[in-house]
């Protein structure tokens, strides 16, 4: 009897287990297609009609849509999509899915607009190739056919899309939105001690930061920039400055001093500090303009002397 109990004690346990490892199996599995969602992002712009789609951080392909024949019925925001449907009818005149007549095409990315859940806005094909990229729709995004079949096999279920009116760029909305575009070229102007000097390398924008290159920048500043292969720092001095910095780290030594700075970047084989941290670390204070996208460094000395 007592054989009995524990062998019965025993199956029940392993049932037990493997319950819970299926259930844990199914939790990472869901846990890793949510997280692998958000590295997507489609834009679509009204103002040109056209939408982007971001993967990992980068602007993968831009394509030219259709959208609502007033400003009004296209909505705009930021939206989820909800599923993906492959030959969906045209319920409201009663075509087949995958009929050529098909006003949706034969794919259907759903959009959960207002709680609507992906069945009445979505991103799909058509029946009129020659609408593509006018104002035309009741309300949904039309995309040419060869298109929406792209860019149906790589969106995700989950991801967003961001539905606007704009004359920013799409990286620019992407942004705003919070999705994080790789490092982009900052178009910005630097002024030394109210003389505006040119960079070699550009400075970038990453995660709405500005990078500057610190090689070029502190030579423009006086100092002597070096590496030193062995302790994988770089190094600039000049009169009143020794700054040491392990590239990728959030911290730097300045005249014998540990200081914290949000942490460096490497783009192109170039350390980049971020601009915010430049008066920590030099003898100037820094002063962006975003208007004229201008920065100006002034050297502490000249401006304490005034």
């Amino acid at each position: 009897m007592r054989k009995q109990l524990r062998a019965g004690m025993i199956m029940m346990l392993a049932a037990v287990l493997v319950t819970m490892t299926a259930w844990t199996g199914t939790a990472d599995a869901n846990t890793n297609r949510i997280s692998s969602s958000q590295d997507q992002l489609i834009v679509v712009n009204k103002k040109t009609n056209k939408l982007a789609f971001f993967e990992g951080g980068k602007l993968v392909q831009e394509y030219t849509v259709a959208t609502g024949l007033t400003p009004d019925l296209t909505p705009e925001g930021k939206f989820k999509i909800v599923n993906k449907i492959k030959n969906r009818p045209y319920y409201k005149e009663g075509i087949k899915g995958g009929d050529p007549t098909n006003p949706l095409g034969d794919r259907w990315i759903g959009l959960d607009v207002n709680g609507t859940k992906g069945t009445t806005y979505a991103i799909h094909g058509n029946n009129n190739e020659r609408s593509i990229g006018k104002y035309v729709s009741a309300g949904c995004i039309r995309m040419h056919n060869k298109s929406i079949h792209e860019l149906f096999e790589k969106v995700k279920v989950n991801s967003y899309a961001v539905v606007t009116t704009s004359s920013l760029s799409f990286e620019e909305i992407a942004r705003n939105n919070g999705y994080d575009v790789g490092p982009q070229k900052y178009n910005g102007k630097i002024v030394i001690n109210g003389t505006e000097q040119k960079l070699t390398q550009s400075m970038i924008m990453s995660d709405q930061r500005i990078f500057v290159p610190m090689r070029d920048l502190f030579q423009l500043l006086g100092a002597t920039v070096q590496w030193d292969n062995t302790t994988k720092t770089v190094t600039a001095y000049s009169r009143g400055l020794v700054l040491v910095h392990k590239p990728l780290t959030g911290s730097a030594t300045v005249n014998g001093s540990s200081v914290s700075i949000n942490t460096s970047m490497m783009h192109n084989g170039s350390v980049m500090l971020p601009l915010r941290d430049i008066s920590t670390l030099s003898q100037f204070d820094v002063h962006w303009e975003s208007k004229n996208n201008t920065v100006y460094l002034t050297s502490k000395a000249t401006a304490t002397s005034k």
